[in-house]
């Protein structure tokens, strides 16, 4: 199938349509460094940087399925303070809704957290798919049960040009641990006990030794995910997000998660390609579609078609 992939970022949703063997024809983002870090990826698929709720979509090509991942800031409960211009992303979910009506692809597919449903204009924008002759099927996804190392749920919107919304019979992969990815050979590691640590932390690893019984693990340095304690190192890591938040302690030293640990974490195949600042690469898979999961989903409309 001909795709193209609109909040493209990093590329999560691009590999995954490709391993389900599709070709990306054209891909957008508003980042220039994601759309950078896409193309070095993906050299074949055609790029544009641009703001999508501006796009001249007759410049863009035909194609059998549209993917997207409109800006999730302004509905994901990791935001924060409240900030206006996260408010403001909420609209970019409309650009969509102007795509699919003027090129009417057979499917698309949107991903966001599943705090999208409660957006107050969310029924508004159902009713807009539906218009243009789409049946909705929202379905919510822990990509750990697509074999990614790590507890991410999703929603995931597909609409087809049908009378009934599809039915996918997705596969239910085993959990792979975070010890599949964590190297504990590698990274800059630092006394636990420093004057700098938070008593938060030396409390979480205080009664992570206790919980679990041993010296390696993994804590959040910030926000919840396990609680008050350590994560065992025998389940999948929490979600990944847009900036450090997973510590590995091994012993009487710690360390933040790495960039290529997180992009294993993420599903990304090993020699993908992240930028050399580790803040950026951060931030791009945080946002990032995990692609076994977009895989899965796509190998299972192809199945129900």
């Amino acid at each position: 199938m001909k795709t193209v992939d609109l909040f493209a970022g990093a590329g999560g949703f691009t590999t995954g349509a490709e391993l389900a063997g599709c070709t990306v024809v054209w891909a957008a983002n508003h980042w220039p460094a994601a759309v950078k870090i896409h193309a070095a990826n993906h050299p074949h698929t055609v790029h544009a940087c641009q703001d999508l709720q501006q796009t001249d979509w007759r410049t863009v090509p035909a194609h059998d399925l549209l993917l997207a991942s409109p800006a999730c800031q302004g509905h994901s409960p990791a935001r924060g303070k409240e900030k206006p211009h996260h408010d403001a992303l909420r609209s970019t979910a409309f650009a969509v809704i102007s795509a699919v009506e003027h090129h009417r692809p057979p499917v698309f597919i949107v991903e966001n957290v599943p705090e999208f449903e409660d957006w107050v204009l969310y029924r508004a924008w159902c009713l807009a798919a539906e218009a243009l002759g789409y049946s909705l099927a929202p379905m919510v996804i822990d990509a750990a049960n697509h074999g990614v190392p790590q507890h991410r749920c999703r929603l995931f919107i597909v609409g087809t040009r049908s009378k009934h919304p599809i039915t996918l019979k997705l596969p239910q992969r085993e959990h792979t641990p975070a010890s599949a990815i964590v190297n504990f050979d590698a990274g800059k590691w630092s006394p636990i006990r420093t004057a700098k640590r938070s008593p938060a932390t030396l409390r979480r690893i205080h009664q992570g030794r206790k919980d679990l019984g041993c010296g390696r693990f993994l804590i959040p340095y910030y926000s919840s995910g396990s609680g008050l304690t350590g994560r065992s190192l025998g389940r999948p890591i929490g979600t990944i997000t847009t900036v450090d938040r997973w510590g590995v302690v091994r012993g009487n030293r710690m360390r933040m998660l790495r960039a290529d640990e997180a992009r294993a974490a993420m599903g990304f195949p090993a020699d993908y390609q992240l930028p050399p600042q580790h803040k950026a690469a951060m931030h791009m898979l945080g946002n990032a579609v995990c692609p076994p999961v977009a895989r899965d989903v796509i190998t299972g409309i192809m199945e129900a078609a």
